[in-house]
């Protein structure tokens, strides 16, 4: 009988702990399931400041939503590239991309008049400006889009191997710069090639290009400082960033992560301006002891004509797109004061 009650026991023992250990087998599998996961492509490698950005969203949203929603970062075209980023979240290829309007000539008419030198004092006073025309004027190429954030770089200047002083310096420099801002280059004179950032380097070693135009934290980040000597102390245009989601997978979200989202909108395109602009001085400071780098002055009367050739350029854009039926007197009047509004903010 003993023999009997103790087999029992062990046969009862048994069963509660397979029970249980069914249980626990269930549970990491409802939580995996439960866990939702997101990828965020972006052209660039890691340490450029939009991935850096990339980082940050991430790490708040996961810690907001208590690891609720995973994000798989994949910087440096590893998923998708600049040329084909909002294809590719829009097919599905990534939940996420983030991409200069800038690369897609045509596609963001109005932007290409907010992105033209305006005036804009730094970065964070870029990012707050052009964040707050997204969000009045939705750009129609990303109506099937969720926009996430928006954020820009600081004005583009000339970073060049001689120094550029005048417009008759200027005149026929063969200078990389992002496409839809080549035509800026192409009215001071300067003959525009279209590359991709990650060529540059080469094309400086050999001769390709005398040089670039691009905002610059990236004479450390790339080590461009090394090949180039000067930069021309004249902001020129603005390279928009807009990070976009798929409608679907939008859609498909909790609202609490949702919320969240909405939420890191305007904080990351604070975060974004303000780390670029003590980057952008960080870097300046190192390529100048460093490497020796030199800022070269415009004198008042050369400052006078290139801002009388860039403002009568953007005019004749507005004029342009206002006969094409888009508001974009509207948009340069909001503009303008935008910037007055964020240029005396700090």
């Amino acid at each position: 009988m003993k023999r009997l009650i103790l087999t029992m026991s062990l046969i009862v023992l048994m069963m509660i702990l397979a029970a249980c250990g069914g249980n626990d087998g269930n549970a990491s599998a409802k939580s995996n399931k439960d866990v939702i996961k997101l990828s965020y492509a972006f052209f660039a490698p890691p340490n450029t400041f939009p991935a850096i950005q990339m980082e940050e969203w991430k790490k708040r949203l996961e810690e907001r939503t208590n690891g609720k929603v995973q994000v798989d970062l994949f910087a440096g075209g590893t998923l998708l590239e600049a040329n084909n980023m909002y294809d590719g979240v829009e097919n599905g290829t990534a939940d996420i991309g983030l991409t200069s309007t800038s690369y897609e000539p045509g596609r963001f008419p109005l932007l290409s008049i907010s992105d033209m030198p305006s005036g804009y004092k730094n970065a964070t006073v870029a990012s707050n400006v052009t964040a707050d025309l997204v969000n009045e004027y939705p750009p129609e190429a990303l109506d099937n889009f969720k926009i996430i954030t928006t954020f820009a770089t600081e004005p583009a200047y000339i970073q060049s191997k001689k120094a550029i002083a005048s417009l008759s310096d200027l005149k026929g420099k063969q200078l990389r710069i992002a496409g839809a801002l080549a035509p800026i280059m192409s009215e001071l004179g300067a003959a525009p090639v279209g590359m991709s950032q990650a060529e540059v380097p080469e094309a400086l070693q050999t001769g390709i290009v005398e040089g670039y135009v691009s905002s610059r934290e990236i004479l450390k980040d790339s080590k461009l400082a090394e090949v180039v000597g000067y930069v021309t102390d004249y902001p020129l245009a603005l390279n928009t960033f807009i990070a976009v989601m798929n409608k679907d997978t939008w859609d498909s979200l909790p609202e609490d992560v949702q919320q969240v989202i909405e939420e890191l909108n305007s904080e990351m395109t604070e975060f974004t301006g303000e780390y670029l602009d003590n980057h952008v001085q960080e870097s300046l400071d190192w390529s100048k002891e460093s490497e020796g780098l030199e800022v070269v002055e415009l004198s008042a009367d050369e400052k006078q004509k290139w801002d009388k050739k860039l403002s009568d350029m953007q005019k004749e854009v507005v004029e342009q797109l206002q006969t094409e039926g888009l508001p974009a007197e509207e948009y340069l009047q909001t503009m303008e004061e935008l910037i007055e509004k964020y240029n005396n903010a700090k």
